[in-house]
């Protein structure tokens, strides 16, 4: 059998002794060539993905696909092993940034040469910082903020259709939260009110950055030939069509139904860049093309109760989502917020079940499926969120399953609302 080289069988870069509690996070690819680029927080480790990966046998000639790819773990990790990948991604900053760090086959000195271009640019322009919104203005200092703005200016008159251009665009994106004077909270949200004691110069920052980038590229490429990835900017609710019987593995992690508003994830950079003027163009632009995970998101598109619970996608789940939503609705009434928990739930399961019918297009008879999930229990009201899950995945035509508990959840939070136990595991579906 051929051997596959591995992101971690090279002696300059020692493997990271991975906590199994930690599988599902991002943490573990902070000090990987090129996963480094972009830190999104909804991610989960390369190294568990490679040992997934390994220990199912899937070989060069396959096909592996992860149907909720943000940042690009499973592909990098795949291209890495020579492995071909599909990912799909809704979100399109999230999606460019994936697009981008496939870019890793681009000679370094050009993206140097344009870097350069980009700073020789900046520094012959005059700031104009007037018309940046109220966030942005809140998260810099003026002087930071005006370097930004030129280099901003810089590359915007210097982009063309290369991948130099995507990977400087990255390189910016990547550096707006170390020189801002903000806090950031672990989900990816901005604190304008809570102030950073160490801001790097944006300058310094974005030659820091190009010269990572530069580095991680030549250590890609001398490791692997060529990228064997796909990236479809698209809905995992509608995407098989293209590719029936064709996937051999799934990795994946959907959404979690806790009520984070993944649309709202990069709201910082998306109002630098002009991509959104302000939270509340925010479900135009992203969170319509997104499956139902938030409040905000069921709200908005005014989901009812009714409706959901008579789609034959949560057929299978139909009586105990109904009692569930018939709680949630009740608890509801009794919050100050009354918040849309109920058509969450119900939107989140529709949804859910609606992508396992697309895998079952998708994927070959005897394919293999690893889910990182979570469970929920808004107002309290407990979700057993990976049975549901596991119960579509049989209606959907998949054999069995099996899930692994990873760590326990809701425990270190001085100010969550309830105590209701809550898990992180990984679900098995084969068939």
């Amino acid at each position: 059998m051929q051997h596959q080289l591995t992101l971690f069988d090279d002696p300059t870069v020692a493997p990271p002794t991975l906590k199994a509690s930690r599988s599902g996070t991002f943490v573990d690819n902070m000090p990987l060539p090129i996963h480094r680029w972009f830190r999104y927080s909804a991610g989960f480790a390369a190294r568990w993905v490679e040992e997934v990966l390994t220990e199912w046998d899937v070989k060069p000639g396959q096909l592996v696909l992860d149907p909720f790819v943000g940042s690009g773990t499973v592909p990098l990790v795949c291209d890495r092993m020579g492995i071909s990948s599909i990912g799909v991604e809704a979100h399109p900053v999230v999606a460019r940034i994936c697009k981008a760090k496939l870019l890793w086959e681009r000679d370094p000195d050009r993206v140097g040469h344009f870097a350069a271009k980009v700073v020789k640019c900046a520094k012959g322009r005059k700031p104009d910082i007037s018309s940046y919104p109220q966030l942005i203005h809140r998260s810099f200092d003026t002087e930071t903020l005006a370097v930004l703005d030129n280099l901003r200016s810089a590359w915007s008159l210097l982009r063309d259709s290369s991948p130099e251009s995507e990977l400087i665009w990255l390189a910016l994106t990547s550096i707006l939260r170390p020189t801002s004077r903000a806090g950031t909270a672990q989900w990816q949200y901005i604190l304008p009110n809570k102030t950073k004691k160490k801001v790097i110069h944006p300058l310094i920052a974005f030659q820091q950055q190009i010269e990572i980038i530069r580095s991680d590229l030549r250590w890609m490429q001398s490791r692997a030939t060529h990228s064997h990835a796909e990236l479809i900017v698209g809905d995992a609710r509608a995407f098989a069509d293209p590719m029936p019987q064709s996937v051999d593995a799934v990795i994946t992690s959907p959404p979690y139904a806790n009520n984070y508003d993944y649309a709202d994830a990069l709201r910082f950079e998306m109002t630098f860049w002009g991509d959104s003027t302000g939270w509340g163009d925010i479900h135009d632009t992203v969170r319509k093309y997104l499956i139902v995970s938030s409040s905000q998101h069921s709200s908005r598109e005014r989901l009812k109760a009714s409706d959901l619970l008579e789609s034959d996608a949560v057929e299978p789940i139909r009586n105990e989502l109904g009692e569930v939503m018939e709680q949630l609705a009740r608890v509801r009434e009794t919050h100050g917020g009354k918040k849309h928990y109920h058509t969450m739930i119900g939107g989140y399961c529709r949804d859910i079940s609606l992508v396992l019918r697309q895998l079952r297009i998708a994927c070959k008879a005897g394919s293999r499926m690893c889910w990182v999930i979570g469970d929920s229990a808004p107002y309290g009201v407990y979700c057993p969120i990976e049975k549901w899950i596991a119960e579509l995945a049989i209606a959907a035509g998949f054999k069995q399953h099996h899930f692994d508990k990873l760590r326990d959840r809701n425990i270190k939070w001085k100010n969550r609302k309830h105590r209701v136990p809550l898990k992180e595991g990984l679900l098995r579906i084969e068939g």
